[in-house]
């Protein structure tokens, strides 16, 4: 899998990544003792709609960055994201209102929403050939999983040397040196927009359309909510399970994100080998039909009344769920790539980002306010059966091997013969 780290120009970008993944790790710590500095017992709220806007930036700024992307300098426009969130990032220390968070949250999330899916467009370019690019993507999927963990653990450490508002200088650092990083190489120049006479609003959609005409796509739209369902349940409700229900100290609730990490990385790091072999199909629809027995292993901890055997099933369940998901979410970019023609990766990987993560604008409130009002149990059924109807969705909605018909941005149909 490294052996795609000897391409220059897709190492720089890795690090560019990793270095602004840990930034972004060290100021969700920061950012949660900050809002307990300004809001104390609210904290959870403030945090809960600071996550919100979160989405919601992604949902709606995603795909008018996407419409446009083609034609603007790309190295430019992630140079310039990452400059937008360091000024963000160093001006978060000195707020003293509520709304001023949520302000700064929302213009940070918005410079996300245009660097991610810039970035992942440039990828396929800079790696042309397909195995290369899996492995990009396992390496991606890993650094994901390795912030999760290890950003924590830094911020810990800092936190025993300095007060938590220098935490946000580490983010400033981080944005910078993704931009410097960005901007000393060369990318590969995009090819030219189609159907520009459309204007914004068709480029805007170009790529959204694209997910409503390819049945992969289709199909991808479900396996996006399949995942979504367990993802919300870990990061809502795992301090819940391991602090309220389980009883258990606050390094296990580490422990517990951990589980989760561990699985993703495992199966990412073999998916480069089985993907040679194995089509995306059997392995996506595979991960996603896995979510729902893992489901009912959670109700029965859930429900089950005492007994030590819960915590190391919830470690067991949390890391099945990693494992799952990173196989869907893994090779999602292959989908994406091969279904849209080059001039059209913009708005397609700008459409994926966004419309993935409006799926997480339904499950989090689902994990969060359900398990709150009725209880974990009812919280775990519900997403459980989201995963569930999803991952069937998919299933019916993507074909075996054959050909299958594509709309262009254009409007025009064509077929494409595609693996399963």
């Amino acid at each position: 899998m490294l052996s795609v780290l000897a391409h220059r120009t897709y190492r720089r970008l890795f690090a560019a990544q990793v270095i602004a993944l840990t930034g972004t790790g060290l100021a969700t710590v920061a950012l949660g003792l900050l809002a307990y500095d300004l809001a104390g017992a609210r904290a959870g709220s403030v945090l809960g709609t600071a996550l919100a806007i979160k989405m919601v930036a992604y949902v709606g700024i995603a795909p008018l960055i996407g419409a446009f992307a083609g034609r603007l300098p790309r190295r430019a426009l992630m140079a310039g994201s990452d400059l937008l969130r360091a000024g963000v990032a160093l001006g978060l220390p000195f707020v003293d209102q509520v709304w001023q968070v949520y302000v700064l949250i929302f213009v940070l999330q918005a410079a996300s929403a245009a660097f991610t899916p810039t970035f992942q467009a440039v990828i396929p370019d800079v790696l042309p050939e397909e195995r290369d690019y899996t492995r990009a993507l396992s390496l991606s999927r890993l650094a994901y999983d390795l912030e999760s963990l290890f950003s924590p653990a830094l911020a810990a450490a800092l936190l025993a040397f300095m007060s938590y508002d220098r935490l946000f200088l580490g983010t400033v650092g981080g944005f910078l040196a993704s931009a410097v990083l960005v901007v000393s190489v060369a990318l590969p120049r995009p090819a030219p927009p189609a159907g520009s006479a459309g204007g914004g609003y068709a480029r805007a959609i170009a790529g959204s359309r694209l997910f409503f005409t390819v049945p992969r796509l289709r199909a991808l739209l479900w396996l996006n909510l399949a995942v979504a369902a367990p993802g919300a349940m870990v990061t809502v409700n795992t301090v819940v399970y391991a602090r309220d229900r389980l009883g258990r100290g606050t390094g296990d609730v580490a422990l517990a994100l951990g589980a989760y990490g561990a699985g993703s990385m495992a199966v990412a790091l073999l998916l480069p080998r089985v993907l040679d072999r194995v089509p995306e199909r059997a392995v996506m629809l595979g991960g996603a039909l896995a979510l729902p027995p893992v489901f009912a292993a959670l109700v029965a901890i859930t429900t089950g009344a005492g007994g030590g055997w819960r915590w190391p099933a919830l470690l067991a369940t949390w890391t099945a769920f990693g494992a799952a998901c990173s196989a869907v979410l893994t090779p999602t970019g292959r989908l994406v790539r091969r279904a849209a023609p080059p001039e059209d990766r913009a708005p397609a990987f700008a459409a994926q980002f966004s419309l993935s993560h409006a799926c997480w604008l339904l499950t989090y409130p689902l994990a969060g306010w359900l398990g709150a009002v009725a209880g974990l149990r009812s919280a775990a059924v519900a997403l459980g059966a989201v995963a569930t109807v999803a991952a069937l969705a998919a299933l019916r909605l993507w074909p075996p091997a054959g050909p299958e018909p594509e709309e262009a941005a254009d409007g025009t149909r064509r077929v494409r013969v595609l693996s399963g």
